[in-house]
């Protein structure tokens, strides 16, 4: 019995954010996570597209 390739059951991919769409994260079958990115460019658009609590200077979180 053959098994199906998940990546190509039919179902939609889901909505990404443009900047994202050309990465690609998979498993293979031993449970290896391939990837085909660099790191940076990862940290690059979270230090872009996401606020740091921790530096955030409110007032009212520091009492």
């Amino acid at each position: 019995m053959n098994k199906k390739d998940k990546s190509k059951s039919g179902k939609p991919k889901p909505s990404v954010h443009d900047d994202l769409k050309h990465m690609d994260i998979r498993v293979n079958e031993m449970g290896e996570i391939i990837k085909d990115y660099n790191v940076d460019d990862i940290n690059a658009f979270l230090d872009k597209n996401v606020k740091d609590k921790k530096l955030n200077n409110d007032p009212e979180e520091n009492e």
